[in-house]
């Protein structure tokens, strides 16, 4: 019978968290044993996704360079290397390509991973959810993976316009000779900038299901965060043009607006 019960015991350490308590309820160790735990499958992900992102590095390129060529050859003054429609871009130092190609594959990695670690954001926050609530996984993910790729995509659309403003101040006494690596962490972190920014929505909709916000608070405090809003695009954007500032804050006003709707009338709330 000691056998038989210690075997029991055994059996009951292994079960998860949510066999043990349906109810989601975690001591300290627990949460910080769960937050180790998606962390590492997060980072197993982008690693997985890096792997990919190597084979990918090529094409991607290109389409980073792409923007740039489109000024340069609007501007072929700018260009001090030929031909115009070359578009090269310059570096520094000898280990300048391999940081680049290690910057865009992490970059691929964490874009591909995207749906695994938005997952695991999830899984994380569902202990404080009701039952009903917890099968809004999926829609979350797809909703959250839409809205950074639109926000990426808007970047991408943008950084044109953005370049031709930032280059413009160069004048006729000045050439562009930019450095690979900075014209790398400058595309990645606008499209970052834009695509983090485009999760708002789901950052309210995730403080109104664990009961944080509700619609009430958010129409409350709907002036102060329109302000919110635009300082966030002041700070948040690299170029700190209007068109680029616009393209950031009316998107997110439409959406705090949106997140009350939702809040209010599906998650009656």
């Amino acid at each position: 019978m000691g056998i038989a019960q210690r075997m029991g015991r055994g059996v009951a350490r292994l079960r998860s968290r949510r066999e043990r308590d349906p109810t989601g309820t975690m001591t300290l160790v627990e949460h910080l044993s769960e937050l180790r735990s998606r962390l590492i499958n997060s980072i197993l992900a982008v690693g997985a996704g890096s792997v990919i992102g190597w084979f990918l590095f090529q094409p991607v390129f290109d389409l980073l360079r792409h923007p740039y060529c489109t000024v340069i050859k609007a501007h072929p003054t700018l260009y001090p290397f030929g031909n115009p429609s070359n578009c090269a871009l310059a570096y520094t130092s000898p280990i300048g390509p391999f940081v680049v190609k290690i910057k865009i594959v992490t970059f691929l990695g964490l874009a591909i991973a995207l749906p695994v670690v938005l997952y695991q954001v999830w899984r994380f926050i569902t202990p404080g959810l009701t039952g009903r609530e917890r099968r809004y996984a999926i829609p979350f993910v797809l909703t959250s993976v839409v809205l950074f790729l639109t926000g990426a995509t808007i970047a991408y659309l943008l950084l044109p316009k953005a370049l031709d403003f930032l280059l413009g101040f160069a004048g006729t006494s000045l050439v562009a000779v930019l450095d690979v690596s900075t014209y790398v962490t400058f595309f990645m972190f606008m499209t970052l900038a834009f695509g983090v920014s485009f999760e708002f929505p789901m950052v309210l909709i995730a403080l109104v299901m664990v009961g944080i916000l509700n619609s009430q608070r958010l129409r409350k405090a709907r002036r102060g965060a329109i302000v919110g809003i635009a300082v966030f695009a002041v700070i948040i954007t690299p170029t700190q043009d209007w068109f680029t500032n616009l393209a950031i804050i009316v998107p997110l006003v439409i959406f705090y607006e949106l997140s009350i709707l939702v809040a209010r009338y599906v998650l009656k709330k």
